[in-house]
């Protein structure tokens, strides 16, 4: 017998909001199941669609070493547990991949144990399996794929997290074209320096966005869902960016931009045939570049991590 847990792929930065925001979707997302086990120790038994890319070592594997952290805090060390870890979303994407590992390992065991941990108190042993894949402590992917929804983090240090309100309608499409990015090269490109008038310009979106959500207020999400920082940076690391952007801008979206650390790209819509229709467009615009790409369109998951 065991434990299955579900973690939502997600949505970091929102564009606008660079390591401060991040919103889970509905699917895709990965699987992880945990056993009691009569041999001491946590052990990774099986990993299946990661195409021999992810290391069964548990100090090296996101997953792993999220679950390890729990067991530490737990005192439970030695206790013998088994994780299978089912990859179901594309690695170096930009939705999250090694959070949602992250994230379904510590819920997955957390919940094989009964320790009544909360997923808020969760939070900190999944962002410890995040950073070896990221090499920083990061949170805007692991807090709404835990979490759900739309999550503002105003302090990843120490984990000040807030879930914002998500008006009633809004709809997520992804488009995942067939490109790897990791997510420490993206890093690495960036620039330290902000301009006075960038800086200003961004805090404005920032705090509009927020606004628009907690009011319901479309036209104000829209005109806030403006990267004027990170987004000219890393778009040339996606090919055809600009066009698959304006493709979805065509078909009435919100805003669309880069998705985490890319390649994929997301739009966000105030109903489904906008966001349905987008993501025709924008699969179609990265076709005109000769990339392959896939499509994933949901609501903003409310729920974050499940057992299923």
């Amino acid at each position: 017998m065991g434990i299955k847990a579900f973690a939502p792929a997600t949505v970091g930065n929102i564009g606008v909001g660079f390591d401060i925001l991040g919103m889970a979707l509905e699917r895709p997302g990965d699987e992880v199941i945990a056993r009691k086990s009569d041999t001491p120790g946590l052990r990774i038994t099986k990993i299946t669609g990661h195409r021999g890319k992810l290391p069964y070592e548990v100090e090296k594997n996101t997953a792993g070493v999220a679950a390890l952290h729990l067991l530490q805090h737990l005192g439970e060390a030695g206790r013998g547990i088994e994780l299978e870890i089912h990859k179901k979303m594309p690695f170096g994407s930009g939705l999250g991949s090694s959070a949602a590992s992250a994230v379904a390992a510590v819920f997955a065991v957390s919940e094989l144990l009964r320790t009544g941990l909360s997923k808020r108190e969760l939070l900190p042993f999944a962002c410890e399996g995040e950073q070896v894949a990221t090499g920083s402590f990061i949170t805007d992917n692991v807090a709404p794929s835990l979490l759900g929804g739309i999550v503002l983090i105003r302090d990843g240090a120490t984990l000040d997290v807030h879930r914002l309100h998500v008006p009633r309608g809004l709809y997520i499409t992804v488009v995942y074209p067939h490109v790897e990015i990791l997510t420490k090269s993206a890093r690495a490109i960036l620039k330290p320096e902000v301009g006075m008038e960038q800086f200003v310009r961004q805090s404005a979106n920032v705090g509009g966005f927020i606004v628009g959500l907690f009011n319901g207020d479309i036209g104000l999400i829209g005109r806030s869902l403006r990267d004027e920082i990170i987004e000219p940076q890393r778009a040339g690391l996606i090919p055809g960016f600009y066009d698959v952007k304006e493709a979805a801008l065509a078909e009435g979206v919100l805003g669309c931009s880069i998705s985490g650390a890319g390649p994929s790209v997301f739009a966000l819509s105030a109903n489904s045939l906008a966001a349905e229709n987008a993501g025709i467009a924008m699969q179609k615009a990265f076709a005109r570049h000769k990339t392959e790409s896939e499509i994933f369109i949901s609501p903003v998951n409310q729920e974050g991590a499940v057992i299923c």
